[in-house]
């Protein structure tokens, strides 16, 4: 039997090619000396077992900011910043090749690695560290959903 994939709608927060780095609440949380490789944001049905709107990454052509897609979630990519836990899903409108997987797990480990320095250099500590592919229904079963509108943001600076 073929299980549907989830769908799930995402708002673009940093679109593909971008410099700046923002959160779920628009602010500014770095400059990127790198531009990112994919379209960025969050679905904000859920919130992440570190207190912020679920991540996702949307593949494809570059979206503008604030966008709203409603995608396919082929997987997820777990990333532990300073010591917490935190869901990336990965969505696409297309199924995703092994060398593009492969190509995301790389980006996340070294991004894991240069938010450790950053996290350093802000005197934030805690373990980094990208944890590797798992499946998008289960990064969805871990967050939890949001009820109402009464989130405004995490609750510890990132």
């Amino acid at each position: 039997m073929i299980r549907e994939l989830p769908k799930v709608e995402v708002v673009i927060e940093i679109p593909r090619g971008s410099f700046l780095k923002r959160g779920s609440t628009g602010k500014l949380d770095f400059i990127s000396p790198l531009p990112c490789p994919f379209n960025y944001g969050s679905v904000d049905e859920y919130i992440g077992l570190e207190g912020d709107l679920l991540d996702a990454v949307v593949l494809g052509p570059r979206l503008r900011r604030g966008a709203r897609v409603t995608v396919d979630a082929f997987g997820a990519v777990g990333l532990t910043d300073r010591g917490m836990y935190d869901d990336k899903l990965i969505c696409s409108d297309r199924p995703l090749r092994p060398w593009k997987r492969f190509l995301i797990l790389l980006f996340f480990r070294f991004y894991s690695r240069c938010k450790g320095l950053l996290n350093y250099i802000r005197g934030r500590a805690g373990r980094n560290a990208c944890e590797g592919w798992c499946d998008a229904r289960e990064a969805i079963a871990r967050a939890r959903p949001r009820i109402d509108d009464t989130w405004e943001g995490p609750g510890i600076p990132f």
